[in-house]
C-alpha cells in the first residue's frame, strides 16, 4: 500500500503542514510528492495508469468507490482552496475513482479557518486511510503524534 500526497508547494513551507507528520511516522507507506501542473510526477503517473489508485477527494455517497479496494491512494495536501485548484488543473486526476473517508469524529484540527464541515487535515486523513486498511498500530502511532503536534502548535 502506497499513500501519496500530492503536496502543494506552498505547504511545504507551513509549520502547520500536518503531511509532513504523516511521512514522517509512516515513510514506508506515505510518499510527499510536490504537485506540479505541467509536469506530473512520474510515479505517480506509474500508479495512475495501474488502475489500482483512488483519490480521496470529496465525493457524494453513490459515487464513493470504497478506499479498501485500491492499493494506492492519493491525497491532496493543501488547504481546501488550494486543493480545488490543483484537482481542477491535473487533467490526471479527474478520471479516477473517488473516496472518502467516514467521519468517526469531527476535525480536532482548529489550526486553519475556513475548513468545511466534516473536512480533515491531512495527517486525519492518513490517520483514517490507515484504520480502513487495517494498518491499525501505525494509524494508532500517527493519531498519537498528531495529537502532540496539534496541541504545540495551538497553545
Amino acid at each position: 500500500m502506497k499513500i501519496f500526497l500530492l503536496t502543494h508547494e506552498r505547504e511545504l513551507l507551513r509549520t502547520s503542514n500536518t503531511g509532513v507528520l504523516a511521512k514522517n511516522v509512516a515513510p514506508e507507506i506515505v510518499e510527499q510528492i510536490t504537485w506540479a501542473r505541467n509536469t506530473p510526477n512520474p510515479s505517480l503517473l506509474d500508479a495512475i495508469n495501474n488502475k489500482n489508485t483512488v483519490l480521496l477527494y470529496p465525493v457524494n455517497d453513490t459515487d464513493a468507490a470504497p478506499i479498501e479496494s485500491f492499493e494506492n491512494i492519493i491525497l491532496l495536501d493543501a488547504t481546501w482552496q488550494e486543493a480545488r485548484k490543483m484537482f481542477n488543473r491535473s487533467p490526471y486526476l479527474r478520471n479516477l475513482p473517488r473516496a472518502h473517508i467516514k467521519l468517526r469524529q469531527v476535525s480536532q484540527y482548529q489550526l486553519r479557518r475556513n475548513q468545511p464541515d466534516g473536512g480533515l487535515c491531512t495527517a486525519e486523513c492518513v490517520v483514517e486511510i490507515l484504520r480502513a486498511k487495517n494498518h491499525i498500530d501505525i494509524a494508532e502511532r500517527l493519531d498519537t503524534a498528531f495529537t502532540i503536534f496539534n496541541s504545540k502548535i495551538i497553545n
